[in-house]
């Protein structure tokens, strides 16, 4: 019988900024393929087991929050882990559905396992990958019949007659792949900020031009975070700092911020997971939470 000439490739790993820190990394293992199992996606916190998609219905045992990025917690008391920014590289493994990994995010100073920020988009983690691992497959896609709509709510505002308008909206309906249109549209009183951005999924192509979109925030917000001690990992090489007329950079694709709250958007939803629900997505000033709650809508389809 001929030997299998196939090898566990050896662990590489990738590093950068993190949103918090000026130093983070990650080691990736990239295991034998086989396209006769589902899509495995492990992630390691300092070396300890955290996630695996292939146990999805063990997701809802892990907390979740919300600050700038996604944050999920794992454990109690001493053996508590959390990991925080997973969908910076979440979305990328899409590209290999028939492949396995291990994803072992390095610890900070205060216990928390916080990914790299790269550039602020997925593309030098992809291209990373795609040197590694080679030419990108066929995506993986699940049926997911929903059909659903709702309003969204600003929950940092003081006034009570501010709250109770309406500041955004989601919208699912049933589709052969997956689509989105994502629309921004903020107003402050003193900054008039918009940027939309419609993208349908069929193929590993499509996913270009949304890993290549950077994060943003305005100068504003920039501003005050830092005064607050947030975003100690954060300069210039980053991502997008808007309306700052002494850092105007131009946009690497068009509507970049909103093609990049659809990359946020690929990985809150596939960290369960790495496919795609066949959904067409309709948001208007969405975030972490809306998206949290999308993924709650079609997780019973991605179990089955």
């Amino acid at each position: 019988m001929k030997k299998c000439s196939c090898k566990i490739q050896q662990p590489w790993k990738f590093n950068s900024a993190s949103l918090s820190y000026g130093k983070a990394n990650v080691k990736i293992e990239v295991q034998e393929r086989n396209p006769q199992l589902e899509p495995r996606v492990e992630w390691r916190v300092g070396g300890r087991h955290f996630y695996s998609t292939d146990c999805a219905k063990c997701f809802a045992d892990l907390k979740f929050s919300v600050a700038r990025t996604s944050i999920y917690e794992s454990g109690e008391g001493a053996h508590a882990l959390k990991l925080a920014s997973s969908e910076h590289l979440a979305p990328v493994f899409l590209m290999w559905p028939s492949r396995s990994f291990v994803v072992d995010v390095t610890c900070n100073e205060n216990g928390t396992a916080e990914v790299p920020l790269m550039d602020g988009s997925a593309l030098p983690f992809f291209l990373a990958l795609r040197k590694n691992v080679g030419v990108p497959e066929e995506l993986a896609f699940y049926d997911a019949p929903v059909h659903a709509a709702w309003d969204l709510f600003r929950t940092d505002v003081m006034d009570p007659a501010q709250a109770q308008k309406p500041y955004g909206s989601v919208k699912i309906t049933p589709s052969e792949a997956f689509e989105v249109e994502y629309i921004l549209d903020r107003d402050d009183g003193e900054n008039h900020f918009t940027s939309a951005a419609s993208v349908s999924i069929y193929s590993a192509e499509h996913l270009y031009n949304v890993f290549a979109a950077r994060t943003f925030i305005l100068k504003n917000e920039f501003d005050e975070a830092r005064k607050t001690g947030l975003l100690g990992g954060v300069d210039s090489s980053c991502g997008l700092l808007l309306n700052d007329a002494e850092a105007k950079v131009p946009f690497r694709v068009g509507d970049e911020p909103a093609r990049h709250k659809i990359l946020d958007l690929l990985g809150d939803l596939c960290f369960i997971k790495p496919k795609l629900p066949k959904v067409r997505l309709e948001i208007i000033n969405g975030g972490h939470l809306s998206h949290r709650t999308i993924l709650e809508k079609v997780l019973p389809y991605a179990l089955q």
